[in-house]
């Protein structure tokens, strides 16, 4: 960036630093948004296309999962890591609708460019889209309709519309009770966190509609020695985050040993230490052990001489988990560990044979931490699964925190789009462009749905549009082709991943818009940024 000072160039940023300002610093971050939105929008809909992703080492992921694939993209361009956290806001708040949140972002961005074009200043367009904002939220909450706890056949077609797309279609009602039953089963001891009160596991090689919901905890792990008991009643369970074995040394050490008596001498006195860290263990009252680190072979031993069960290296998560579901202190030193520390259940025990058992943890008093086993002939299956599984348990509890819903298959959008564009009228100047525009970009949720499923996406809006006129809740069924009442088939969706979805998309865009000047030092080895090829990268872990 020079400047110039008697003739002379005078240079105050590193020449390598990527520059651009005005029309070229905003064209650039449009394209981004617009790049990052293309890649997840032929995923909309309960018939959009799936991505494939795979990582260096060859692992692949086959996934529709607007807030999955944008996580295992390895995205350069600043603009575009913009976009990707609206979705992750989007998941953290409403748990679903990540797509729909970054695909209206970056329409809503590509409409402003034509404006910008057009010679509308982006300031214009900020307050437009601002405005715009506001009245479709007052407009989501008029639209809404009001839902109770208690109605069970609401909220499964809440979860039914969520999974569509994204689990196994002939089994998607057995699914969505069992999410259903999930809620309904940890509201009755009250609050609900979906991310504490409920484990998901996976279980390839079997049917999808065996797919249970277990009271308490499974560990896909085994016994550590075949004499200790197979099930424990009334557990006392004791959680230890370090090994119950010799440690090695920090530093390279070297014991000397003269003669037969020395080490004898030696191998007593390990022996000894070993027998006193399962002692203690012993004499605190724990029948059960659960070691996130080794259980040694000598100390096992000792164990299931006095008939404790021990079960070692469980992970970090599984092990809050259990400490939260039994009330067991996670002790960090053995001999810290006392009779206040231990947790209970009132059954902990090993189902299976040899390496591929799995323990389970019942019956737990205090607790409301349930398992969700997800069932599935494949581990690809599993995996959509359980991604399904998440979204439509998160949205189940926002219609329970909340109590609002709105009719599916695009005639929220419809409806929000039409009363936009009469408000828009209202509005003197040029922001009523920036209003119409925002009218648009909402609207193309249903046109890209309708797209994604093979049909004409323009002949569809222009009969929805008529529709709304004697029936707000007017949607597509994009199964049968049909101009539905959506609250009557049961295609419905959570107030709160709507509003969330305006809010998101409109924030990021109005702060993209904002942007009139760009600096960016590149790394030595950096190519020049092009936001439509350097975009995204699959080879990265995920």
């Amino acid at each position: 960036m020079p400047g110039h000072y008697g003739g002379q160039p005078a240079y105050i940023m590193n020449p390598r630093t990527e520059h651009k300002q005005g029309r070229d610093a905003l064209s650039v971050n449009i394209a981004a948004a617009k790049a990052v939105a293309n890649i997840v929008r032929t995923t909309l809909g309960p018939k959009g296309m799936d991505k494939m992703m795979v990582n260096s080492i060859g692992d692949i992921v086959l996934t529709n999962d607007g807030a999955m694939i944008l996580k295992g993209m390895d995205i350069e361009h600043p603009t575009a890591k913009m976009i990707v956290e609206v979705a992750r806001t989007q998941e953290e708040i409403a748990g679903d609708g990540t797509t729909s949140a970054v695909v209206t972002a970056g329409t809503l961005l590509d409409k402003a460019s034509d404006l910008i074009e057009e010679g509308v200043h982006a300031r214009v367009l900020v307050r437009g889209f601002e405005n715009a904002s506001e009245k479709a939220l007052e407009i989501l909450n008029e639209f809404a309709i009001d839902v109770s706890e208690g109605n069970r056949e609401t909220l499964e077609k809440i979860a039914s519309t969520s999974m569509s797309g994204k689990a196994s279609e002939t089994n998607k009602e057995i699914l969505a009770s069992l999410c259903v039953d999930a809620i309904l089963q940890i509201s009755k001891k009250g609050s609900v966190n979906v991310d504490n009160d409920i484990i998901l596991r996976q279980e390839p090689g079997k049917s999808v509609d065996e797919t249970e919901i277990l009271d308490g905890i499974m560990l896909n792990k085994y016994r550590v020695h075949p004499g200790m008991p197979k099930t424990v009643k009334d557990a006392k369970i004791a959680i230890i985050d370090t090994p119950l074995e010799t440690q090695k040394t920090s530093n390279t050490s070297k014991l000397q040993i003269s003669n037969a008596d020395e080490m004898q001498n030696f191998l007593a006195r390990e022996e000894d230490d070993f027998k006193q860290m399962a002692d203690h263990v012993i004499k605190s009252g724990a029948n059960v052990v659960i070691c996130s680190k080794n259980i040694g072979d000598k100390v096992a031993h000792y164990l299931q001489k006095s008939g404790v069960m021990g079960i070692r290296r469980v992970s970090d998560d599984d092990i809050r988990n259990l400490s939260y579901a039994t009330g067991a202190k996670i002790v960090k030193k053995v001999f810290d560990l006392s009779e206040e520390d231990l947790g209970h259940a009132g059954e902990v025990g090993e189902e299976g044979e040899s390496t591929v058992a799995k323990i389970f943890i019942k019956k737990c008093e205090n607790t409301k931490v349930i398992t969700i086993l997800l069932r599935g002939s494949t581990e690809h299956v599993t995996d959509n699964l359980e991604r399904a599984f998440d979204d439509a348990l998160h949205v189940i509890n926002s219609v329970f925190e909340d109590g609002k819903i709105v009719a599916g298959g695009g005639a929220a959008e419809v409806e929000i789009a039409q009363r936009l564009r009469h408000y828009a009228s209202s509005i003197g100047g040029r922001e009523q462009l920036a209003i119409t525009a925002f009218a648009d970009a909402v609207e193309s949720i249903p046109m890209d749905i309708a797209e994604n499923g093979g049909m004409d996406a323009t002949s569809v809006i222009l009969k929805l549009r008529n529709a709304h006129v004697e029936n707000p809740n007017i949607g597509l069924d994009i199964y049968s082709g049909d101009y539905l009442d959506m609250v009557e088939k049961g295609i419905v969706d959570p107030l709160r991943v709507k509003t969330q979805t305006i809010r998101s998309a409109s924030e990021v865009a109005t702060m993209i818009l904002r942007i009139d000047d760009m600096m960016r030092a590149q790394k030595k080895d950096m190519m020049d940024v092009n936001p439509e090829h350097n975009i995204h990268n699959y080879n990265r872990p995920f």
